[in-house]
């Protein structure tokens, strides 16, 4: 077995329980305290998915299989997690990380698309930590495009269209997480590998018919980018679609935006419009998704030995 590492799995965190829904949201808005109606406003969409969000569990799972996945590749690891809004932040749980010892680390986004206003901003506080607390930290900025990443969102596609009796017909709209549209004068490559990632599923799954929307945009007073998928479904209504399969590509894991903002608010207008919508299932801990991630982890590992020696 090799020298231990550490795997830094960073997530974008949820309150724990409803009670903590204000401060979750104000860490969110940067210290600013929203007012009490937007913080009742999320608390009954967590209400509707049972009171709170499975992502932190699911999170720990995903690390605690990741870094089984990389002990059966001959690399001894220990696995953490840290969340950008909730506890266990991020430079906690790297200051962690260096009480136990760890002097070696990657850090893995579980958000495959780089953006510098989302997967920037879990690289620096990582980064930063690391720095302050003797780590040498290498972070995996983007799996977009990987083979193992395509193939488990084609087969979650193919899995979808079991329960529509396999008809290749049926439209997908391929989502991810919504950024303002101010990214674009930055040249931020989100957009273009979001598309990327979409072609090369459909491909991959022979899509015939295939749309992008975002998702779950924010009302901060800017535009954000779109179109928005409650658009594209009444776009594909229009055009005599009663079925369609959604896939939110942009997400790795089941929680609120994909619990409520798709299978409760999407649903609600697709079948406000006549038509019936499966989701795709999500990667979760999968274990072809876990192998991706242990996949990206051995290419950082070799870059950060190099790193090491310099």
């Amino acid at each position: 077995m090799t020298t231990e590492f550490g795997v830094l799995l960073m997530a974008y965190g949820s309150p724990a329980t409803l009670d903590d829904v204000d401060a979750y949201f104000t860490h969110i808005r940067g210290g600013r305290p929203p007012s009490p109606e937007a913080v009742e406003s999320l608390r009954a969409r967590y209400r509707s998915i049972g009171g709170r969000s499975p992502l932190p569990e699911i999170t720990r799972r995903q690390a605690a299989g990741a870094a089984e996945a990389l002990r059966r590749k001959g690399i001894r690891v220990r696995a953490y997690v840290g969340m950008k809004h909730a506890p266990p932040f991020i430079d906690r749980t790297v200051a962690q990380m260096a009480e136990d010892g760890i002097r070696l680390a990657v850090g893995v986004a579980l958000a495959p698309h780089y953006s510098k206003m989302s997967i920037g901003g879990y690289v620096s506080a990582a980064g930063a930590a690391a720095a302050d607390h003797g780590l040498l930290i290498r972070c995996v900025e983007d799996y977009h495009d990987h083979p193992g990443l395509v193939r488990a969102l084609a087969d979650r596609i193919e899995t979808a269209r079991e329960t529509l009796d396999g008809d290749p017909r049926v439209p997908v709209i391929f989502t991810a997480h919504s950024l303002p549209q101010r990214i674009m004068e930055w040249r931020d490559p989100y957009p273009d590998q979001l598309l990327r990632t979409c072609e090369l599923v459909a491909s991959a799954a022979a899509i015939a018919t295939w749309h992008f929307a975002f998702q779950s945009a924010s009302h901060t007073g800017e535009p954000w980018l779109g179109p928005d998928v409650g658009e594209v479904l009444r776009d594909l209504h229009q055009r005599g679609a009663r079925e369609v399969i959604v896939s939110p590509v942009g997400f790795v894991a089941d929680h609120l935006e994909v619990l409520y903002d798709l299978d409760v608010e999407a649903r609600a207008t697709a079948e406000a419009l006549g038509m019936r919508m499966i989701r795709a299932p999500s990667l979760n801990e999968s274990p072809d998704f876990l192998e991706v991630l242990a996949e990206v982890t051995v290419a950082a590992i070799g870059d950060l030995r190099t790193d090491a020696v310099r």
